[in-house]
């Protein structure tokens, strides 16, 4: 009597307590929500299409996407899939509409990033892990940590703007970038290929 109760334990707990284990693909986020498990500590990679896109970090382990705008209710052809991975996950989005259109991801605060995304405006607030992200054209903007929370920082845009005013960075133009060391324990990449860079 007690093997099958425990096993029956073991079963209910065991989404709780890591990655989900299952690839996932949702559409149609309006009528169907996205919402798996996500342990707190782990590495998300994301890959997505060109937009509006918004990362947020939240206290709970989970990872949730979202669509705010004008065309929420049209965006049934976008597309979120997520593949578990030995150490975390990897997350993509893809399809819908490219205007009018928001799309924001709440994943757990202490979470290490990998970010791709071709172009369009990409918000990252409130991560406290290691972030790697690429924009080859649009607006970056990195907020909601202090310049001390770095061991090291790597930013650059190709052509544009880069703002930094925590590290005392301002320039414009051509082939800019700047390289910081601190007491942190967090390492941040960002790079613009044409637009703005922004950290604050």
């Amino acid at each position: 009597m007690k093997a099958p109760l425990l096993l029956a334990l073991a079963i209910s707990l065991y989404p709780a307590l890591g990655v989900s284990q299952s690839k996932l693909e949702v559409s149609d986020l309006q009528n169907h929500p996205f919402s798996v498990g996500f342990p707190s500590g782990s590495q998300l990679r994301l890959y997505l299409r060109s937009g509006d896109f918004r990362i947020i970090g939240a206290d709970e382990n989970k990872i949730t996407v979202q669509l705010s705008g004008k065309n929420a209710d049209n965006a049934r052809d976008l597309s979120v899939r997520f593949k578990p991975s030995s150490n975390g996950a990897e997350l993509g989005v893809s399809g819908g509409p490219r205007n009018d259109l928001q799309v924001t991801i709440h994943i757990p605060k202490n979470t290490g990033i990998f970010v791709r995304m071709p172009a369009g405006e990409l918000t990252v607030e409130g991560i406290s892990g290691d972030k790697d992200v690429e924009l080859h054209a649009g607006d970056l903007t990195i907020s909601g940590n202090s310049a001390s929370d770095y061991s090291r920082v790597d930013a650059s845009v190709t052509a544009g703007d880069l703002e930094a005013l925590p590290f005392g960075e301002s320039h414009g133009g051509l082939f800019r970038s700047f390289h910081k060391n601190g007491p942190g324990k967090y390492q941040l990449y960002a790079h613009v290929g044409a637009g703005e860079l922004t950290i604050k």
